[in-house]
């Protein structure tokens, strides 16, 4: 099982030679800029770190390549101590499907407690990026993830020491933001085939349950906290940002009404044929998707799906991996607690 090392060689560099690419077509200051001959720049706005942690967290934590071919990747995240086998988690990080890595240091110390916290293994996926990769890519790399751990079951006892401590019917997909969207959108495509082949289709794992973080939906239609809610201006998703991510996300000629954006607009999955497994759905109070989110509920509870969702008061988008203040670590020790609840009590 080959293991990849994530550094500065992996980190997203501004190009050098950035003055030489002419026009900006689109841009989100600070985050990625793309330029009209194709050429896109990232700056580093969060270093990207090894999967090394302080040894009084109790976890492990290593990461192993996908697909090589694709250059997909995962860190993963294992509680030294562990009484049986552990739940596993399979996340996907946010980013508008056009910035952010498993290898970010927010998200690296978020999901190393988060596995400690929960006492589960973490599997957590890096996919491709838009828009040199634009939608599908990042679905096609999770469910390219979901058949690699697959393949990681069906092979107990070879040279895998984690698996042993897995327990792959006990297997939950996550993520915030965009990631949750990742999540959601692979739901969707494994409910396109009936639940019998669904089911056979990922046999040994049984998902049992999906962890919605903020995710990111978008729509023509704007809500009232889209229009109104006022932003910090460090807020990290302004409504300017979040057209401009779906823009160069979504496939060329569509727009945000587009299934894998709202997934409540007309010709969008039923949802009443998804999902035969509790939701958990976690909305920020200062975010602009809170009522895109609240819809969204509100919908999975009309289709008589089990979803249970939790409003974080005074606190905004990402805020449990991009804020220090000592609201929001108070509110994502909160979350974490009602993560490790929903796993535990399915």
């Amino acid at each position: 099982m080959a293991t990849v090392k994530v550094g500065s060689n992996l980190s997203l560099q501004i190009g050098k030679d950035c003055h030489q690419h002419g026009v900006v077509t689109e841009e989100i200051d600070g985050l990625i800029k793309v330029y009209k001959d194709g050429h896109v720049e990232r700056p580093q706005i969060v270093p990207c770190v090894t999967s090394a942690l302080a040894p009084e967290l109790g976890v492990t934590s290593w990461d192993i390549v996908v697909d090589k071919f694709t250059n997909i990747w995962a860190r993963f995240y294992v509680p030294n101590k562990c009484h049986g086998k552990l739940p596993l988690l399979v996340y996907f990080h946010g980013g508008g499907f056009c910035v952010g890595s498993a290898a970010w240091s927010c998200y690296h110390d978020f999901l190393a407690r988060l596995a400690a916290k929960a006492s589960c293994i973490i599997m957590s996926v890096n996919y491709r990026l838009a828009p040199e990769n634009p939608l599908p890519a990042a679905y096609d790399d999770g469910i390219k993830a979901l058949m690699w751990l697959k393949q990681q079951a069906l092979s107990v006892g070879a040279d895998n020491r984690w698996t042993t401590q897995c327990n792959f019917s006990n297997m939950f997909l996550a993520g915030d933001s965009a990631g949750a969207n990742i999540a959601f959108n692979i739901i969707a495509r494994l409910d396109s085939f009936n639940a019998g082949q669904a089911a056979a289709a990922m046999k040994p794992l049984t998902l049992k349950g999906i962890i919605l973080i903020q995710p990111f939906f978008g729509g023509e239609t704007r809500t009232n906290s889209e229009k109104y809610l006022v932003q910090s201006p460090r807020s990290t998703l302004s409504l300017a940002a979040s057209d401009t991510y779906w823009r160069l996300a979504l496939p060329s000629g569509t727009n945000r009404d587009h299934p894998w954006c709202n997934p409540l607009a007309k010709g969008s999955v039923n949802l009443e044929d998804l999902m035969t497994f509790p939701i958990m759905v976690c909305i920020s109070e200062m975010d602009i998707l809170k009522n895109r989110n609240l819809e969204f509920v509100d919908s999975l509870g009309r289709a008589d799906k089990r979803v249970e969702h939790f409003v974080h008061k005074g606190v905004g988008h990402g805020f449990q991996i991009l804020s220090k203040s000592q609201l929001s670590q108070t509110r994502a020790l909160e979350m974490m607690s009602q993560i490790k609840r929903f796993i535990s009590g399915i």
